[in-house]
């Protein structure tokens, strides 16, 4: 006889936490919620979400506790603060899909360890708002390898892939490696696009043009249309998203003495992009850094 499926939590029902959690849903799982803005659990209540009054009462009810918050301070006050996961005994594991700093998750598992005995796996994910909705996002994790073994089940329903990187932290680590190159890339994808027009080129064009050969990449294919375009909506990413994982990067760089020169640069757009007022549009606005450039 089979073991029965275990009851999953899901935290933070944002631009990629709804979503997942509706494919959770889809799966067969039994399924609680919480945010902290009532208004978005609607869609994933009506789908046949259960909801929760606080992180505390969710976290009574499963086994298995998933997160998507924004940063590492919604993090802590989520699992730390007032009904929050820390005070409650029952869960086996909580899977946190936000980004944050690596240090930070290696000082919350180590805490929350020592309040109720849950596991933490750090696992970050790639793939934005498309990944999410059709469960092919990459997702890169760091802890114990039993702990991931056991979540791996559930989390398969998200994603294409989910790799164990190595301890706590090292999911956080690699999905900064990840911003790097998709925050570089989708920055170069603006400075194309804006070549393209600027030299009499039809923009809109260039995704089939370069499709398949050394330029091409799945940024590539998302926001290049949009840029030439100027349409910007739905989000798929925000620069205020990109922007908080390359700040920590460029801090952990200084510690470590990574050279970063092609980051500072997407960097510096991103900031224009932000200082424009389009911080929390999708990131493919910042081809106005470059359409606007005499």
């Amino acid at each position: 006889m089979s073991e029965p499926r275990p009851r999953i939590g899901y935290l933070g029902l944002g631009l990629m936490g709804a979503p997942m959690a509706q494919r959770l849903l889809k799966a067969g799982y039994d399924v609680v919620v919480w945010n902290r803005s009532k208004a978005k659990l609607g869609p994933v209540v009506a789908d046949g979400a259960q909801e929760a009054s606080s992180p505390a009462d969710l976290a009574r009810q499963v086994d298995i506790v998933l997160m998507c918050v924004t940063d590492a301070k919604a993090v802590e006050a989520v699992v730390f603060g007032e009904e929050g996961i820390a005070g409650v005994n029952g869960p086996r594991a909580l899977v946190d899909f936000s980004s944050i700093h690596p240090e930070a998750a290696r000082d919350l598992a180590a805490r929350l360890q020592v309040a109720n005995g849950m596991a933490w796996i750090d696992a970050p994910v790639s793939g934005g708002i498309p990944g999410a909705e059709n469960g092919t996002l990459a997702i890169m994790a760091g802890g114990d390898a039993e702990d991931i073994d056991y979540v791996r089940p559930v989390v398969m329903n998200l994603c294409a892939r989910l790799t164990h990187m190595g301890p706590t932290g090292a999911g956080q680590a690699t999905k900064l490696c990840n911003q790097i190159i998709s925050g570089c890339t989708i920055t170069i994808v603006a400075e194309a696009v804006a070549f393209a027009e600027k030299s009499g080129v039809d923009a809109a064009r260039l995704t089939e043009a370069l499709k398949g050969g050394f330029a091409d990449s799945i940024p590539f294919q998302l926001f290049a249309p949009r840029m030439a375009a100027k349409e910007f909506e739905p989000p798929y990413g925000t620069v205020l998203t990109m922007l908080k994982d390359l700040d920590t990067v460029a801090a952990i760089g200084d510690e470590v003495g990574a050279r970063l020169p092609m980051t500072s640069n997407a960097i510096a757009v991103m900031r224009e992009t932000e200082a424009r007022g389009d911080a929390e549009v999708d990131i493919s606005a910042m081809i106005k850094s470059f359409i606007n450039v005499q």
